[in-house]
């Protein structure tokens, strides 16, 4: 239950650490975002902040859309909205901008957005399957093989794997470092990869700790 930001993916370069390390960094150009609704206990059941990002034009909008941003008190409309649970809704205010302030260097975060959509993909590269023998008289090189057993129970069973679409799915890359914050420009360097292409958009929150605490 923490509270996140918005951001889209511009793309990957490096920088160098004061050691003289070639760091490889994504640049990810995180808010402002705006408060766009306070979710409490009392009246919804669950705590959570609703944050809208990426100003936009009101055709792009639905009527429903425009209301909700209009009763918030949101000047400029907004393409995305999205929620996140936390604990203590009271200490915002609608309206209120979150920027790239409220992360540090050296923070670990999960980032999380829809990967990069590779089509139809066969069995072995959709699931790292083996291949087959590559001999002359092997007909098995790239196929299934066998996806069921006979009579019994005479059926496939579901959630085989099999070949189907590969990718545009929503993906969470967990603990990932912050290198550094640039405040001015609103640009967040994380270390490694994120999911996603370049301007998808992404959703940045601290790492959720599981486990074991230390």
């Amino acid at each position: 239950m923490v509270l996140g930001i918005l951001g889209r993916k511009v793309g990957m370069t490096q920088i160098f650490s004061p050691e003289g390390l070639a760091i490889p960094v994504t640049v990810v150009q995180a808010g402002p975002c705006t408060v766009t609704q306070i979710k409490t206990q009392a009246t919804d059941g669950y705590n959570a902040l609703q944050v809208g990002y990426l100003p936009t034009t009101e055709k792009h909008l639905t009527q429903p859309q425009r209301g909700h941003l209009s009763k918030a008190g949101v000047s400029q409309p907004l393409r995305h909205l999205r929620e996140f649970r936390i604990e203590q809704p009271e200490s915002y205010q609608l309206g209120q901008s979150l920027t790239v302030e409220m992360f540090t260097p050296g923070q670990l975060l999960d980032v999380a957005g829809t990967s990069i959509g590779r089509g139809f993909a066969g069995n072995q590269k959709r699931h790292h399957f083996g291949r087959g023998p590559m001999s002359h008289g092997s007909k098995n090189h790239r196929e299934p093989g066998s996806i069921g057993a006979g009579t019994t129970p005479g059926r496939v069973f579901p959630g085989l794997r099999m070949a189907g679409r590969l990718g545009a799915t929503r993906v969470t890359t967990r603990k990932l470092q912050l290198v550094q914050v640039d405040v001015e420009r609103d640009l967040l360097l994380i270390k490694g990869c994120v999911p996603g292409v370049e301007g998808g958009l992404l959703e940045i929150t601290p790492a959720k700790q599981v486990g074991n605490k230390r």
